[in-house]
């Protein structure tokens, strides 16, 4: 007997309306299946910018690991791949630390030792630890504080907590919060700009730079680019925060509350009306004139050129991306294209996009990537031809794929002008 694999259409979602989201798209509600596609992305210390390498973001930082073998091996491999090897050390755990938690005793000396073997000084130390942690109730503060106090460098939290990935304050939020927190009340500088979200660089010609520059902003810091430990402490002379994603809002308020720079909060968006109309908002508060035209044309370009060389393609959208997976699949469905199949986490905030897709769209079927029947899924009858994400590219290996998950961050104009070049070349390359 054939296997059904769970999906809803976008009308019967809606209908649902968000007060009332089936169990079957609720990864709490039933068994997680780590699929190939999920295993990249659905492990808070997984590859790209997972936490134990976003803990590093703070320049001359090192890391310390605290946690079992079986934690500990991807991240050999990732200091290996991503030339992070000197900056990561670990403190294993055995069965009786897991029982017991008597390895907490073990962490400052263990701190100690990391210090005392490096040349320099590191300007931070990163104790990150895992789900036990979380189970036995560690007071991480605590620890941190008597590790600080041992060997007289700031030595910071950083939580590789799974289990709270669908909580109030994520492993990615917390991690935000932290890598900011060693900032310092400083002196305001009226021209200096932070840019608050990602842990790499956002795409060199994005318009949002020459926007603030035309506005008289002078500096703009992102923690991507601090070539040291005082230039990242300079962000502390902003004169306020541009939050660029959701995850730094935690953040953000801690930095307000300690060092009283307010913040200004602009979302990724992939619907041209709607990052016009954000950037009139942004003026607005500001009280200044942005003139985007130039870059809403060069967007315009590139959605026209693909969309009149391959009217109404069928997609297939997953939420390993560099986007808002339902946001994206509105847009594409505005600019006329089909979107057959979403793979994509469904939670309240994203029903302002589910109801548009439904009225677009109604059968469009939405998948959660977590769900155990996703072993049984069958793409021989979807007739997808594009894919974007590396998880919609697992469903669907004959499709046309572009994955849009660089480390290069993507936003406004810049972001939709170079999505839709990119799949315009990938199209090409399939029919040359």
């Amino acid at each position: 007997m054939k296997k059904e694999v769970y999906y809803i259409e976008a009308k019967e979602l809606a209908e649902c309306g968000k007060d009332q989201i089936p169990d079957e798209l609720k990864s709490s509600k039933h068994l997680i299946y780590s699929s190939p596609a999920t295993l990249s992305f659905n492990s808070p210390g997984a590859q790209g910018f997972g936490v134990k390498r976003a803990g590093l973001a703070i320049p001359g930082s090192v890391e310390l690991l605290v946690a079992p073998g079986c934690c500990g091996r991807n991240t050999t491999m990732l200091s290996e791949l991503g030339g992070y090897g000197e900056r990561f050390f670990y403190l294993l755990m055995d069965d009786t630390d897991i029982v017991t938690g008597r390895h907490l005793n073990k962490i400052s000396k263990a701190v100690k030792e990391v210090v005392d073997s490096l040349d320099m000084p590191p300007s931070a130390v990163m104790i990150c630890i895992t789900c036990v942690d979380a189970l036995l109730g560690t007071d991480m503060e605590r620890v941190c504080k008597k590790a600080t106090d041992a060997v007289g460098i700031p030595v910071l939290p950083c939580y590789m907590y799974a289990l709270t990935r669908e909580g109030r304050v994520p492993p990615m939020t917390a991690v935000r919060k932290s890598v900011y927190s060693l900032l310092e009340k400083r002196k305001r500088v009226g021209t200096t700009v932070n840019l608050l979200g990602e842990f790499a660089p956002f795409f060199d010609d994005m318009e949002l730079y020459e926007i603030l520059r035309s506005a008289g902003v002078k500096k703009i810091n992102e923690i991507s680019r601090c070539k040291d430990f005082e230039e990242y402490m300079s962000m502390a002379e902003a004169n306020f925060n541009l939050v660029l994603n959701p995850e730094c809002r935690l953040a953000a308020e801690d930095i307000k509350k300690r060092l009283e720079i307010p913040s200004i909060e602009l979302t990724r968006l992939y619907q041209i009306d709607k990052i016009k109309r954000q950037y009139e908002l942004f003026a607005a508060a500001l009280g200044i004139k942005i003139d985007d035209q130039k870059y809403y044309d060069q967007a315009k370009k590139a959605i026209n050129a693909f969309t009149n060389a391959y009217p109404s393609t069928s997609f297939a959208i997953g939420e390993c991306l560099n986007a808002d997976t339902f946001e994206l699949a509105l847009a594409l469905l505005r600019y006329g294209h089909q979107v057959k199949e979403i793979y994509g986490t469904v939670t309240p905030e994203k029903f302002v996009y589910i109801k548009k897709i439904a009225q677009l769209s109604p059968h469009t079927k939405i998948y959660t990537n977590l769900s155990p029947t996703m072993m049984y899924y069958d793409c021989s009858d979807s007739k997808v031809e594009m894919t974007i994400g590396m998880d919609a590219n697992y469903y669907h290996p004959d499709a046309v794929n572009v994955s849009w998950n660089e480390e290069r961050q993507p936003f406004g104009y810049c972001g939709l002008q170079h999505l839709f070049e990119q799949l315009k070349e990938a199209m090409d390359r399939r029919n040359v």
